[in-house]
């Protein structure tokens, strides 16, 4: 029997009525899940507050944020809930366990679930503001969420990596109180990061692994140090400029048969000729560590003065050697 796949960006059919992952029918609105899992809400008490969605104006509690989803993925989530939650509880040695594709699905189910959230306010805006015009996507974000889709549907859906992963994901070590959750994503370009516990997690969630390449050098510089979190704050920086950066958009080969569904990552090429980064830009990457580093107090012209680059608490400007954590004075 062929494989049964559901793509909402090919119509934008983003109803309360059909659930997310598998576009099948639900019977009642009382048929969804939370976007953040339940564990996390009450661990952290964030069911009262909000989160600022991406017009940077509404917000939303994060309560109310929910995915409209069958009672088999709602349980196929609740299953992968309680692996993730044990692991994390756990710490860093037992996060780094995880198989990857695993902790794909749980970050993918956050980021696409805000992004969920973000795409009915922004389309009912549009109904609104335009007098029912309808609310349209470019084709590259049509491209980029209906794979990343695509992806979260091997939570229910016989799905085979092949190859190079379709995405970066780095698990460092961290200093932090037991009750600080710092989530952090940017659907657009499937940025996410997280801090908790005595760990850290950085990832873009569909670029071929090109990101990690790029930062691998600072990656094996943390090593497994404890990072102050200025420091981790400044490498989930690097990660969403980095990702940015990129020219081209990620290929993949996807064969759909009828046992299962192989998609194979196409390596990007990246030569002098052929760059696939555009050139670093110090100045717009102050900017963007300057929202990073707002608990901090600090702004963009405390980061970079020209002629001299940005500063960094990863690196040492003269050795470029790894900053120990130690010896930061800044709090936690």
């Amino acid at each position: 029997m062929p494989i049964s796949l559901f793509n909402p960006f090919e119509t934008l059919h983003l109803d309360a009525a059909t659930c997310f992952l598998t576009g099948a029918d639900l019977l009642s609105a009382d048929e969804q899940i939370g976007v953040f899992p339940d564990w996390i809400l009450d661990r952290f008490s964030l069911r009262e507050k909000k989160m600022t969605m991406m017009d940077q104006v509404t917000g939303i509690r994060y309560d109310d944020l929910k995915l409209p989803a069958s009672r088999d993925v709602k349980i196929a989530f609740e299953n992968l809930d309680v692996e993730i939650k044990n692991a994390f509880e756990g710490g860093y040695e037992e996060v780094k366990k995880i198989p990857e594709e695993k902790l794909f699905l749980w970050m993918a189910r956050l980021v696409y679930g805000v992004l969920y959230n973000d795409m009915c306010l922004e389309i009912k805006r549009s109904i609104k503001k335009e007098k029912g015009k309808e609310f349209k996507l470019s084709q590259l974000l049509k491209e980029r969420f209906g794979k990343f889709h695509l992806m979260l549907q091997s939570l229910m859906v016989p799905i085979e990596f092949k190859g190079l992963k379709p995405w970066t994901i780095r698990i460092v070590r961290l200093k932090y109180s037991k009750d600080t959750f710092n989530y952090k994503d940017e659907p657009t370009n499937l940025n996410f990061s997280l801090g908790m516990n005595d760990f850290g997690i950085v990832a873009c969630l569909q670029d071929n692994g090109a990101v990690g390449k790029n930062q691998q050098d600072i990656i094996d510089k943390i090593s497994d140090k404890i990072m102050h979190p200025i420091q981790f704050e400044e490498l989930c920086a690097r990660f969403l400029y980095a990702n940015y950066l990129i020219k081209r958009r990620a290929q993949h080969i996807i064969q759909q048969m009828d046992e299962k569904v192989v998609i194979e990552s196409v390596p990007a090429t990246d030569t002098p000729d052929n760059p696939l980064f555009s050139p670093w830009d110090d100045n717009m990457f102050a900017q963007v560590l300057a929202g990073y580093w707002e608990p901090w107090g600090l702004i963009k012209s405390d980061i970079i003065t020209f002629p001299d680059a940005p500063i960094s608490f990863l690196e040492n400007d003269y050795t470029h050697k790894f900053i120990e954590p130690e010896s930061i004075t800044l709090p936690f």
